[in-house]
């Protein structure tokens, strides 16, 4: 792969392009320069521009299991590469915020995750958007018109009071999903803003992200994301996986743009995609290959090839969400009925299939891979 500064899209390796058009850079990397690449990712993906240094910045990990797993959670070098980037570009204060999700411990994944060490080596304070103690939820009103959320929350949208006015810098990894094909920067912002109800709104999940990003546009001060793609997971994500040693990292300040480029690098189309194709056409970000300026390693040609598929919960989760009895989905997921399919989902995960294939597979990564060596010294 060529390393270059010069413009161009990555749909349309080498041609000339404005400087309007987004920019997402990419670095092929390896363990022993991955915290310094991260910081040069920054540089050239503009982050001193993207964020208002004289504002509080949130990093927004992305724990997708508290189990450890290749690809599907922040990786700790990844969080110390965004901490050392967000220092060298002059930030102020930065704070951690964590989220609670109905089959994820945000506490235990800290920990078997090597993500509080690093926390705690740079000093940043960690808050709960669970503990009200931490974090106090306040109902708000977006200027934007909603695609689906006012219709979801009627009684109003409540996110956290903690949230206005601060910068947020997401660090999702490239992976694929069940409900949404890839996931990323778009969707890390689902367990942040949005409380323990949120999966009211699984069955417009698509449009639901739109929304975010449209409240997030309101209230962040900047805007940022730093996506790890050393170890990717392909499968039925985002937990239960194949992870691929890939050696990418990607960065940009437009959320569209980095999710359409690594769907892209994926081996899908960015635009078939509801949640980036909405986004593009609301004009909140570029999610068409061919408009987006990329910096740092050319990757046009890329294809991982990944592929989505199912397992035993997400067969079904599209039952409910997806099938004709969806009209059934307020008696089951808006009662205390629900916590039928959290029990069956936190056995399934944590009990069944972790045991069985997850932790052989997260064992082999640690043993027989430099990222899996890289991973024990933290």
């Amino acid at each position: 792969m060529s390393r270059s500064h010069a413009q161009m899209s990555i749909g349309q390796k080498g041609d000339s392009v404005k400087q309007t058009r987004s920019i997402v850079a990419v670095l092929k990397t390896s363990p022993a320069g991955v915290v310094d690449d991260y910081v040069r990712l920054g540089e050239m993906a503009g982050l001193k521009d993207a964020i208002d240094v004289k504002s509080t910045t949130i990093l927004k990990d992305n724990i997708s299991w508290h189990l450890p797993f290749p690809g599907a959670n922040t990786v700790p070098w990844q969080l110390e590469g965004a901490i050392k980037a967000l220092k060298n570009a002059g930030a102020g204060e930065l704070t951690a915020v964590h989220n609670n999700t109905v089959v994820t411990n945000p506490y235990l994944g800290g920990k078997l995750l090597k993500l509080k060490p690093v926390y705690e080596k740079h000093r940043i304070p960690e808050r709960y958007n669970n503990d009200p103690k931490d974090l106090k939820w306040v109902t708000y009103k977006p200027k934007a018109k909603m695609l689906v959320l006012d219709k979801i929350f009627p009684e109003g949208i409540r996110i956290p009071e903690f949230f206005l006015g601060k910068n947020i810098v997401h660090l999702p990894t490239v992976k694929t999903h069940i409900y949404t094909t890839t996931t990323g920067a778009m969707k890390n912002a689902f367990g942040g803003l949005l409380s323990t109800k949120r999966h009211y709104t699984h069955s417009v999940i698509h449009q639901t992200l739109v929304d975010l990003l449209n409240i997030q546009k309101e209230i962040h001060t900047g805007l940022f994301a730093f996506m790890d793609g050393t170890t990717a997971g392909s499968g039925p994500g985002p937990r239960t996986m194949t992870p691929h040693v890939k050696n990418y990292i990607l960065a940009s300040s437009d959320q569209v743009a980095i999710d359409a480029v690594a769907a892209k690098m994926m081996g899908f189309n960015p635009m078939d995609l509801p949640y980036i194709r909405l986004a593009h056409e609301q004009k909140l970000g570029c999610g068409n290959p061919s408009d987006i300026q990329l910096v740092g390693d050319d990757v046009s040609g890329v294809d991982f090839k990944f592929e989505v598929g199912d397992n035993a919960a997400s067969r079904i989760g599209d039952v409910f969400w997806f099938s004709p009895l969806k009209v059934f989905q307020k008696l089951l997921f808006h009662t205390p009925l629900v916590y039928i399919f959290v029990f069956g989902s936190a056995v399934y995960h944590d009990r069944i299939w972790y045991p069985t294939r997850g932790k052989t597979t997260f064992n082999e990564w640690l043993d027989n891979t430099e990222w899996g060596s890289l991973f024990k010294t933290y």
